[in-house]
């Protein structure tokens, strides 16, 4: 994520969320780390959500205090979990048992290690609704945060990928989705059409405006023939066929997407080229390179990755993001819980 966020974006974010009949419980599963601390001092200032430390809470309010930091007593403005409480609870550690017992391939020892590990004992929470979601990863890699999510929250129902994408706000006030550029590889057709599927939905939750989605290639309309094209238009035959009312068309090249003149001079019959809003890359080889060449040279700002697929809202933060970084996650995190509760899944 870069280190300045988007404000406009976060300003609406927050603006949403006082507007709801609750207020998001999200949980920060690094407690301890200072720029964590910080985006709790600051959400629990802005009054959007309620975030909630995971961390022993001397402690927290001890460094809290160390970094002049003032975090509120009320739980309802700022909560703390124990995770030494919560792995001496039978309703956790039964729900985490219940949720690691699918894993054959761990050992006893492995399932003593995550029955006492904060960062599964906080997604155990999310598991049992005690909070709405969760942000971590500043301090963990993101293998840990995927397994935390897919171990312990599991995929929602209909869904076979878990993917991830980012929100890109330019610095003309456009926000565009990108995906997948953190978690699967080499995707396949069918999976390809799950992460367009996922991006859309997180776009849509996310800045309430309806996606337009290019699938991306070095190819446009035939352009040039390969089975990389042909892994791409295999999987727009899928969207349209499993998604009839998602606008969405490939394969495209990222010019013929987003420019309207172009869109129109290489692939005039379309109604996405020219207009996309949400970008799916062929490979994490590209979707990685084209956040981080937007971010960098585009002057972009990235928000994610996104986790997508998860029966609940969790998110992986870089662990070279800031204080704003973690707030603007928390806060997009926040945003999903809300609609997510408004409108339940569907499964397909």
């Amino acid at each position: 994520m870069s280190t300045d966020p988007a404000q406009p974006l976060i300003t609406t974010w927050a603006e949403r969320l006082r507007t709801a009949h609750r207020k998001p419980r999200i949980a920060l599963a690094e407690g301890t780390d200072p720029r964590v601390l910080w985006a709790a001092a600051h959400l629990a200032e802005q009054g959007a959500v309620t975030p909630v430390l995971t961390g022993d809470p001397a402690r927290v309010r001890n460094l809290a205090a160390d970094l002049d930091l003032k975090l509120p007593e009320d739980p309802e403005a700022l909560d703390i979990l124990d995770p030494a409480r919560l792995a001496a609870d039978p309703r956790c550690t039964d729900a985490l048992a219940e949720a690691l017992e699918a894993r054959r391939r761990l050992t006893s020892h492995d399932r003593r290690e995550l029955a006492a590990d904060p960062l599964f004992l906080t997604a155990t929470a999310l598991r049992l609704g005690d909070v709405d979601g969760c942000v971590a990863g500043s301090n963990r890699p993101t293998a840990d945060v995927l397994r935390a999510g897919l171990y312990v929250v599991g995929l929602a129902p209909g869904i076979r990928t878990l993917s991830s994408s980012f929100l890109m706000e330019l610095p003309d006030g456009r926000v565009l989705g990108y995906g997948d550029c953190a978690v699967v590889v080499d995707p396949t057709s069918a999976e390809l059409a799950d992460i367009a599927r996922a991006t859309a939905a997180t776009y849509e939750e996310l800045t309430a405006d309806t996606p337009q989605v290019a699938l991306l290639s070095f190819s446009t309309k035939g352009s040039a023939q390969h089975p990389q094209v042909d892994r791409v238009g295999d999987a727009v035959r899928l969207l349209r066929a499993s998604d009839p009312e998602l606008a969405v068309d490939g394969e495209l090249q990222y010019d013929a997407a987003c420019v309207p003149a172009i869109g129109r001079a290489k692939a005039p019959a379309s109604t996405v080229a020219g207009q996309a809003n949400t970008f799916i890359f062929p490979s994490l080889a590209a979707g990685n390179i084209g956040y981080k060449i937007a971010q960098r040279l585009g002057h972009a700002t990235a928000i994610g990755p996104l986790l997508q697929g998860l029966a609940a809202p969790l998110h992986d933060l870089s662990r070279g993001c800031t204080g704003s970084d973690t707030a603007a996650l928390s806060l997009a995190t926040a945003v999903q819980a809300t609609v997510r509760r408004r409108q339940p899944p569907q499964t397909r």
